[in-house]
């Protein structure tokens, strides 16, 4: 019996035809005798040629869903994109975001990659990505994953799976703690913070909003010398806005962030953040 030869130039031209991951391309190559008719059913099948034929369209929808270690010092937040709002609220599609979830902490995925290629049920997290597509009948992916490594990470999932947040703090976990983190974890989903604090902010957006605030100023007829200061005053209420240790504290604004930390533990403070969010 002669044995099928799969060039290299055989998997591209199916990958192409069908939208197909290459190793899928090659065992459907070898099942179908090098025969592509055969191969693109094969495919077809299995379900990949579902996620070939809807590969253009928008997948908006999902879930996002957060966890965190047993020990909680290390956090998963991932967002699971579908194409509609129904197929979001299915709750077979949350319970399969879930899993990915709990896939994506058990195995340290530091990327969407490494978290396909990680085994679930037997599996390839990407091979039961696509049982889903096929089964569901709409584009599904994971669009998003983020990672946080702490003394303390808290998770918080918002308003129906619609945000996800990691919140990384510079103290052991205790009770109090892990409620504090969960207070601030509701302040980032609610506020949508650019960063920490002033630090954190790229210098990228610090020259853009300084050069924003410069030219409003102008605008009104001031010198430039005043424009400076006035500016500096403009930019230090967008940092109060924007930054989330300067933010008032949402369950109390007589007090920042930064204050209601230090209430809770003295030096307590946010390390780090995540926000995921759908649509």
């Amino acid at each position: 019996m002669s044995t099928v030869t799969i060039s290299a130039a055989d998997v591209n031209k199916l990958r192409q035809q069908t939208g197909a991951g290459m190793m899928d391309c090659r065992k459907a190559l070898m099942e179908s005798g090098g025969d592509f008719e055969n191969a693109i059913d094969y495919l077809r099948k299995k379900g990949q040629k579902v996620a070939a034929n809807r590969s253009d369209r928008d997948a908006k929808e999902g879930v996002a869903v957060a966890k965190a270690s047993s020990d909680n010092t290390y956090g998963v937040v991932l967002h699971l994109s579908a194409e509609t709002d129904f197929v979001a609220k299915n709750q077979e599609f949350i319970d399969f975001a879930q899993q990915l979830t709990q896939v994506a902490l058990d195995t340290k995925a530091a990327n969407i990659d490494d978290l396909k290629a990680a085994q679930m049920g037997g599996a390839t997290v990407a091979e039961k990505l696509l049982e889903m597509v096929a089964k569901i009948g709409e584009k599904i992916d994971v669009a998003r994953l983020e990672v946080v490594t702490a003394a303390t990470v808290v998770p918080y999932i918002h308003a129906g799976y619609r945000i996800g947040v990691l919140v990384g703090m510079n103290q052991a976990p205790t009770e109090a703690i892990i409620a504090a983190g969960k207070d601030v974890a509701m302040q980032i989903a609610a506020m949508n913070p650019l960063a920490v604090d002033v630090d954190s902010v790229s210098p990228e957006t610090l020259e853009r909003e300084k050069a924003i605030a410069i030219e409003q100023v102008m605008a009104e007829g001031k010198t430039a010398d005043m424009a400076e200061k006035i500016a500096q005053g403009k930019l230090n209420k967008f940092f109060k806005e924007n930054t989330l240790l300067q933010q008032a504290f949402v369950k109390d604004n007589g007090k920042s962030v930064t204050d209601y930390l230090k209430s809770v533990s003295n030096g307590l403070t946010v390390t780090t953040f995540k926000r995921v969010s759908v649509g």
